[in-house]
């Protein structure tokens, strides 16, 4: 039993440091498109980049985006976004 919650806690730490990575747009937008419900809208690198125009803050280490910092905020806003089309 304790050797399966240190497992367990070991994948979990992995998965968080795995969404805090940061990565280029080109990669973020791939992760998301494949692991999004599928009654969500998908992304584009022009929404993407149109994402990243109106939310500068998100930006501050630059060109990259992460999991854990960006996913759930472009979901929120791709969601109105699309509505405006």
């Amino acid at each position: 039993m304790v050797l399966l919650l240190v497992m367990k806690s070991k994948r979990e730490k992995e998965a968080i440091e795995i969404s805090q990575m940061q990565i280029p747009l080109v990669a973020f937008l791939e992760s998301y498109n494949k692991n999004i419900p599928a009654s969500f809208p998908h992304a584009s690198v022009s929404t993407l980049k149109k994402f990243q125009d109106m939310h500068p803050m998100l930006f501050k280490n630059g060109d990259t985006w992460s999991v854990a910092q960006h996913r759930k905020k472009l979901m929120d806003w791709l969601s109105g976004y699309r509505g405006t089309i």
